[in-house]
């Protein structure tokens, strides 16, 4: 009896943490259209870590509609966009070392998926930051705001 009653307790005390964690994450689909399917996400306080999974859903090849997520302060997307060209494909139209991105993912194309993780506590101040594609002429489309609450 005392061991399905400590059981039990461990596994309600677990309950909450389990929750907050399933919470932690957000599905993003990007389209043929250049369009993104969220215009905005809400990271949860309650997370220490927070992953986008980031989805093509249309059917182009990423050399032509290709498309990946950034993460960044608002006012530092369109110089990240312009360093991002610079750099290329092969660099998932990210400069190399780029302090300013919070987080990116590499460029998928049509049926494929990537994730990307990162600390909660990067974007908790100093904001306001935004998602959005940096592949070439996206961005103008492809964004949203991502904020904590």
């Amino acid at each position: 009896m005392y061991r399905k009653l400590l059981l039990a307790s461990a596994l309600l005390m677990l309950a909450p943490a389990a929750f907050a964690a399933g919470n932690c994450s957000v599905d993003l689909e990007g389209n043929d259209q250049m369009r993104f399917n969220l215009s905005s996400i809400t990271v949860p306080s309650s997370c220490q870590q927070f992953t986008i999974n980031l989805k093509h859903v249309g059917t182009m090849a990423k050399t032509v509609m290709g498309h990946n997520v950034i993460v960044a302060k608002t006012s530092d997307m369109r110089g990240i966009e312009t360093d991002g060209i610079r750099a290329g494909l092969a660099a998932d139209y990210v400069k190399a070392g780029d302090t300013r991105v919070v987080v990116h993912s590499r460029v998928i194309g049509g049926g494929e998926t990537a994730s990307v993780t990162f600390p909660v506590a990067k974007i908790t101040s100093g904001g306001p930051y935004s998602f959005f594609c940096s592949f070439p002429g996206h961005a103008a489309l492809m964004k949203g705001t991502i904020t904590v609450q």
